[in-house]
């Protein structure tokens, strides 16, 4: 690969990182330097003092080393702001300076030409300081809620609690922003550390250049091979991959070592305002979408439940007033349900508008901005473009319930939507500043995200620690042992801990819960990386984006992800996870951790050695080939083939007419007790009120209880017969009835059977809707 060309001209130097020069001054003298007389290069070409050409005996330039050739001008450090003054001293003869760096005048012309630059930079940094905002107040809202539901607050006190905490951080940030922004302009400057560079060419480049050929090679048999199914059996496309990923390990592991790596990217205005631009694009059109979710149910139901009651359900509130035993596999850990429950209640919204209409599409734009992010990071060159090639991925790659585009824009307002979408890059972004940097800051940052993680969704608790896991695997290659433990410590101690707490408390896993549905390495791939020419595109994602991303931090992180990844892939190593773990039901979700639409935006940075725009084409080629297969093969966001309405007006993420019927009932006269309606009808009660009480609001929710108890054959008959598809014998459906306490029956007009049966058993009609939707309800007299 290109990239990999151009590593491989380098010499591997087998010293440690950290016994590597890392500045000008750290480099052992050349030869013509007497011991202990190299003086350290000015920063710019204003700070050399002004001397006279003509003083005998002082030289004019510093001793040249030995690379540069004869008559070459030595290369220096200069800010736009120090070019003038250069041209004015090369064309006087006696070498003094119109304008010294110490009079009045040059400082402030220097400043109003520096102005647009450091604009630039800071409008440039605007999605970096958003992004991490949003990290640190969900954060401590999380912090907040754990600690206030110990303490058996309301989420109204926790939310007003929140607001006044993060305004006191805010007026705390800008103070140490205004007092870091004196600082730094009474601090004395220094010289700036040399940018790490190839190393020279040795006797072992073209060996590498055959491994990353190789590699390459490898890679892109893998992935034909696994997304192409039936070509060959899972073992070939899981061999090829390690190999590979393997390969790709040793190529990064050697660009460390050989210290190639250019320095960290720093986002232009320009940059920053196109993804700006692109995140309230994509807000906006998150108001316009709808994918009606099983899920919604549970997730938006409880936020509805908090909004109404000020209460966060410690125990079932869909089948029972928060009497039952809640799901094993959702402990109240998370905490973005209760945060949208507490918003509604604090703006006096219902909670289901205060989640689609004010909080949706601000996770749009943090979830965009964190996709922006780690593509600027770890994109070589042409960020941009990868960015469009990503996010185009994310909406015209959706059909399949486990796409990713699935549980993008569609569904980031369920935890485990944003967790896959914000999360997992902002964490791999967080990764690498903190390996690059040895920075606190950084690592607290990933601490903050971790808290971030495990308020969004449980899922945190299985994804982080192989993505972690793989991230400290990849600095292991390096000897950076302290700092991936340090990392791994920060990433998973809250997470790990809050399950172990919950687990303490509530008990394990259910089994039947963590085993309703598995799926072997073969069908992960296909249901997460999909089939045929998408899933050779995420194939080339996963096993070629690790030749492509940026040197030495980057890099070695792909190749740790990518290796992890093909280990998993190995066929029972999924099936140990899941005995070991008892979460078989979402092991399918494991290739989240390699964000995977930021890899293949990073597919079109290709680059041919010495050929500039011959790569820019070639780039432009493999962006566009991209595209044309998204639109060709994918099924588009907007398609009603991804169970996606497109509405001309901002509406509730839930089938209307469903909605109506349901509204219907709502303002009906109802004794107490559960209402009894069709299996649809009654998922969409709990979303628009809890007080409505329904019989059975999901069926999947009853695999965790006795499946031969009354609670759970009663739920089943009843629903059965509402929808018409099995009518039990009247006594049955009679006894059913009592003990559950249903005093509303409602049921669609074709349901005649269902009608004839609520009229032996002495039931009457008491209210009718007609078309569209005709339904008719039925009390006792």
């Amino acid at each position: 690969m290109p990239n990999v060309a151009d590593d491989a001209l380098a010499v591997e130097d087998q010293r440690a990182p950290e016994d590597l020069p890392r500045a000008p001054d750290d480099q052992p003298e050349t030869p013509q330097d007497p011991p202990g007389t190299r003086e350290p290069q000015p920063e710019t070409p204003d700070d050399r003092p002004a001397v006279p050409r003509d003083e005998p005996g002082t030289p004019q330039d510093g001793p040249a080393t030995p690379q540069d050739p004869p008559g070459t001008p030595r290369d220096e450090p200069a800010t736009p702001g120090d070019e003038p003054v250069a041209r004015d001293e090369a064309a006087d003869p006696t070498g003094e300076r119109s304008a010294p760096q110490g009079t009045p005048d040059a400082p402030t012309a220097s400043a109003w030409r520096s102005f647009p630059r450091r604009f630039g930079a800071a409008f440039g940094a605007l999605p970096r300081r958003i992004t991490d905002a949003a990290v640190l107040a969900f954060a401590l809202f999380t912090v907040i809620y754990h600690a206030g539901f110990l303490a058996e607050l309301r989420p109204s006190v926790m939310f007003v609690s929140w607001l006044w905490c993060c305004s006191a951080l805010a007026v705390l940030a800008v103070v140490l922003g205004v007092v870091r922004a004196v600082r730094r302009r009474r601090a004395v400057p220094t010289p700036p550390a040399a940018p790490a560079g190839p190393a020279p060419a040795g006797r072992g480049r073209w060996w590498w250049l055959a491994v990353g050929v190789v590699t390459a090679g490898l890679g892109v048999a893998a992935a034909v091979t696994a997304g192409m199914g039936g070509l060959a059996s899972w073992w070939v496309p899981t061999g090829l991959g390690l190999a590979a990923s393997v390969g790709a390990a040793l190529l990064a592991r050697r660009a460390w070592l050989a210290r190639t790596g250019p320095p960290e990217p720093a986002a232009t205005g320009w940059q920053a305002l196109f993804a700006l631009l692109v995140s309230a694009g994509v807000a906006v059109s998150s108001l316009y979408m709808a994918r009606n979710s099983k899920d919604d149910v549970f997730y938006l139901g409880k936020s509805v439940w908090v909004a109404e009651r000020d209460v966060v359900p410690v125990r079932d509130f869909l089948f029972t007033e928060n009497v039952a035993a809640p799901l094993s596999t959702q402990p109240p850990t998370a905490s973005i349900e209760v945060f949208a429950g507490a918003l509604a209640r604090f703006l006096g919204l219902h909670a289901a508008d205060a989640t689609w209409f004010v909080l949706l599409p601000a996770l749009a734009v943090l979830a965009v901005l964190a996709l922006w992010r780690l593509v600027h990071r770890w994109a070589p060159r042409r960020p941009v473009l990868a960015f469009v090639v990503a996010i185009t991925y994310l909406y015209l790659v959706v059909g399949s319930d486990a796409a990713l585009g699935t549980f993008h824009l569609p569904r980031l307002y369920e935890g485990k939507g944003m967790f896959v979408s914000a999360v997992v890059p902002l964490m791999w972004v967080y990764l690498t500043d903190w390996f690059e940097s040895r920075s606190r800051w950084k690592l607290f940052l990933i601490a903050a995200l971790s808290v971030v993680a495990t308020g969004l969704s449980t899922t945190s608790a299985i994804i982080l620690p192989l993505l972690v896991g793989s991230a400290g695997l990849a600095m292991l290659l390096v000897g950076r042992w302290g700092a991936a433990l340090a990392a791994g410590v920060a990433a998973l101690a809250y997470p790990v801990g809050g399950v172990l707490v919950s687990r303490l408390v509530l008990g394990p896993v259910a089994s039947a819960g963590g085993e309703t549905q598995f799926f072997d390495a073969e069908g992960t791939y296909r249901r997460t990386l999909l089939v045929g020419v998408l899933g050779v595109i995420g194939g080339l994602a996963l096993w070629l984006a690790p030749l492509l991303v940026r040197g030495r931090v980057p890099r070695l992180l792909a190749a740790g992800a990518a290796l992890t990844m093909s280990v998993l892939f190995v066929p029972g190593v999924l099936e140990a996870l899941a005995d070991a773990s008892g979460v078989a039901a979402v092991l399918w979700r494991v290739p989240w951790i390699l964000a995977l639409p930021g890899l293949i935006g990073i597919l079109c940075t290709v680059r041919l050695p010495r050929l500039p725009w011959v790569s820019r084409l070639v780039g432009l080629i493999v962006a566009s080939s991209l595209i044309f297969c998204f639109a060709t093969f994918g099924v588009p966001m907007w398609s009603r083939d991804s169970f996606t309405e497109v509405a001309p007006r901002p509406l509730w993420k839930l089938p209307q007419q469903r909605l109506e019927i349901v509204r219907w009932i709502e303002g009906l006269p109802r004794e107490p007790g559960l209402l009894l309606a069709p299996s649809t009808l009654m998922r969409v009660a709990p979303v628009v009120s809890s007080r409505l009480r329904v019989v059975m609001p999901r069926d999947g929710y009853l695999v965790e209880y006795d499946q031969n108890s009354d609670f759970v054959r009663d739920r089943l008959r009843l629903a059965a017969f509402a929808d018409g598809t099995a009518i039990a014998p009247d006594a049955e459906v009679k006894a059913s009835i009592e003990r559950l306490d249903v005093t509303t029956i409602c049921v669609y007009w074709v349901n005649l059977e269902a009608k004839a049966t609520l009229k032996r058993l002495g039931y009457e009609m008491y209210a009718r809707r007609f078309a569209p939707g005709s339904v008719r309800c039925f009390r006792q007299p």
